[in-house]
C-alpha cells in the first residue's frame, strides 16, 4: 500500500468527513495526519479496508482538535456520531470536491493548489516544487483557499466550466520537482470522467491525452524547444493518440460541442497527419472558426491567423494578424514566422529577436532567438 493508493484513496476520504459536518479547513489537516499514520503503521499491519481505516483515524483526528477547541456538550455530540469501525461508506463525494476547490472566490492559482492537495493529495512540498516557489509561500496560498472554502456549503451546485479550467491550468504548468503536473492533471480528469457524464470532461481528457503523446518529441537533447513541424514524429506515444481520439470521436457524437472538444479535434488532425506537409490545415482552420465562435478569445483569433497563413498562404496569414492586437502574447513570433514563409527573412530576423524579449520563459526565449540567429546568417 504506496503513495498512489493514498492519493487514490484521500479525496474520498476527504469528502466523507466534509459531508458529517466537519469544517473543510480542519477536515484537510485531519485526513494530512492520517495519512502520515498510515505512512507509518502501514507496512507493519495494513488494514483490510484501506479506506475505512483512513476514515475512522481521520475521523478521530478531527474529533481530538475539536475538542480542544469546543464545549463539553458539542464535544460528546460530536463524540456520539463517531462512526463504528468498519467498511467505509460507497458513496463517492469526490466531484464535489472538485467543485469546491474551484469555487469562483478563489483565484486560479489557489485554486489550482486546493485542487492537487484536498483532490489530488499532493503534499504543500509538492506543489511548492512544482511551482518553484517556497513551500512556506504556497503553505500560505492553501491556507487562504481552505479558509476561502470553509463557509461554502458542500451540497452548492458546481461549475463543470470551473472546474475543466482548473485541471487545464494544472496541465498547463507542465512539469518540475519530482511532481509532473501534466501527468497530475491528466490522472485527476480521468478521475473526474469516471464521475461525470459530460461531453467537455471528455474533450478535456482527449485533449490532454493528444498534446501529453506528442511531449517526448518537443525538446532536443539539450533542452531545446522543437517546434510541431521539426518533431520526430515516431517519438510520439501513439497509444495515447488512439486513446484520446476513441474519446473524442465519443464526445463529439453527443453533438454537444464545447471548446474543449474543438481544441482536442485541431489536435487530433495535427496527430492524424503522417507529416507535417501532410497537414489538414483547411479543416484546421475550420476548427479555429468553431472555437471562435465558441470563445471569442483573441489568442484563438491568433492560432486561426497562423492555420489561415498554412492553409491559403502566408500572405492570408499576414493579412489576418494585422486585424488584431500586436500586444497578444506570441503575436510577434507569429508574425516572424509568417514573413519567414512569405519569403522575407530580414524582417523575420528582426521580428524573431524583438520576439525573445518578450518570451514567457527561457526556452521559448531560447528558441527564438535561434531562429533570429538562423536567419541572420544569410
Amino acid at each position: 500500500m504506496g503513495e498512489v493508493l493514498l492519493r487514490g484513496l484521500t479525496p474520498s476520504v476527504l469528502a466523507i468527513l466534509v459531508r458529517r459536518g466537519a469544517d473543510f479547513a480542519a477536515a484537510e489537516d485531519a485526513v494530512q495526519d492520517a495519512l502520515v499514520e498510515a505512512v507509518r503503521v502501514w507496512p507493519a499491519d495494513p488494514p483490510r479496508d484501506a479506506k475505512g481505516w483512513l476514515v475512522t483515524v481521520a475521523w478521530r483526528k478531527f474529533l481530538d482538535t475539536t475538542r480542544a477547541d469546543t464545549s463539553r456538550r458539542r464535544r460528546e455530540d460530536r463524540v456520539d456520531e463517531e462512526p463504528a469501525p468498519g467498511p467505509a461508506p460507497a458513496l463517492d463525494d469526490t466531484l464535489q470536491l472538485y467543485f469546491l476547490c474551484a469555487h469562483p472566490s478563489l483565484t486560479p492559482s489557489s485554486a489550482v493548489a486546493l485542487t492537487l492537495r484536498a483532490v489530488g493529495g499532493l503534499t504543500t512540498r509538492q506543489i511548492a516544487e512544482a511551482y518553484l516557489v517556497p513551500e512556506a509561500t504556497m503553505a500560505q496560498r492553501i491556507s487562504r483557499a481552505k479558509r476561502t472554502v470553509s463557509g461554502v456549503r458542500f451540497e452548492q451546485p458546481g461549475d463543470v466550466a470551473t472546474v475543466l479550467r482548473v485541471l487545464y491550468l494544472v496541465f498547463n504548468e507542465g512539469y518540475s520537482g519530482d511532481v509532473d503536473l501534466a501527468a497530475e492533471a491528466i490522472r485527476l480528469t480521468r478521475q473526474l470522467a469516471t464521475a461525470i457524464d459530460h461531453p467537455e470532461v471528455a474533450g478535456l481528457l482527449a485533449l490532454m491525452l493528444l498534446h501529453h503523446a506528442r511531449r517526448p518529441a518537443r525538446t532536443a537533447p539539450d533542452g531545446g524547444l522543437v517546434p510541431l513541424a521539426a518533431q520526430d514524429r515516431g517519438r510520439w506515444d501513439t497509444g495515447l493518440i488512439a486513446e484520446g481520439v476513441v474519446i473524442l470521436q465519443a464526445a463529439l457524437a453527443r453533438d454537444r460541442l464545447g471548446e474543449f472538444q474543438a481544441q482536442a479535434a485541431i489536435a487530433a488532425l495535427h496527430a492524424d497527419a503522417p507529416t507535417a506537409e501532410e497537414t489538414d490545415w483547411v479543416q484546421i482552420v475550420e476548427w479555429y472558426d468553431e472555437l471562435g465562435r465558441l470563445t471569442d478569445n483573441p489568442i484563438v483569433r491568433l492560432n486561426r491567423a497562423v492555420a489561415l497563413g498554412e492553409a491559403d498562404g502566408p500572405h492570408a496569414g499576414l493579412a489576418a494578424l494585422a486585424e488584431l492586437d500586436t500586444a497578444l502574447p506570441r503575436h510577434t513570433a507569429a508574425a516572424a514566422y509568417l514573413h519567414e514563409r512569405a519569403g522575407d527573412p530580414a524582417t523575420a530576423a528582426r521580428l524573431y529577436a524583438e520576439a525573445a524579449t518578450k518570451a514567457p520563459n527561457l526556452a521559448e526565449r531560447t528558441h527564438l532567438t535561434r531562429q533570429a540567429a538562423r536567419l541572420n546568417t544569410y
